[in-house]
């Protein structure tokens, strides 16, 4: 598969979250959508990996060795981390929703006091 196909996909994943995060003012749809824009960046970090693989193999992506798994063990990383930031988000949006019985980002302002 040609690596523009990944481009479009990561970059429509990505205008996707930026206008959720830009539009939305729910806290948990906001977390949501910066989830995606993260997701769209570690599909385009494969993708990248996938194709410079094939290149420094000459083309052939038919040969079993462990060269080109960098980026994927990154990915992996980089989602170990999100699942931790996840629940960490997750704690505080309920924490905000115990105070202002609200998860709208407009009365972040109330926790100030």
């Amino acid at each position: 598969m040609p690596i523009e196909y990944y481009i479009v996909l990561a970059a429509a994943l990505f205008c996707i979250g930026v206008t959720g995060v830009l539009i939305r003012r729910n806290a948990i749809i906001v977390f949501m959508c910066i989830e995606l824009m993260l997701n769209s960046v570690n599909l385009m970090l494969v993708a990248f990996s996938k194709m410079h693989y094939a290149l420094s193999n000459g083309g052939n992506t038919s040969v079993a060795t462990t060269i080109g798994t960098d980026a994927q063990l990154f990915v992996f990383f980089i989602m170990v981390v999100a699942a931790a930031e996840v629940s960490v988000g997750l704690a505080i949006i309920v924490m905000m929703y115990r105070n202002v019985h609200s998860t709208d980002i407009n009365f972040l302002n109330r926790l100030k006091n």
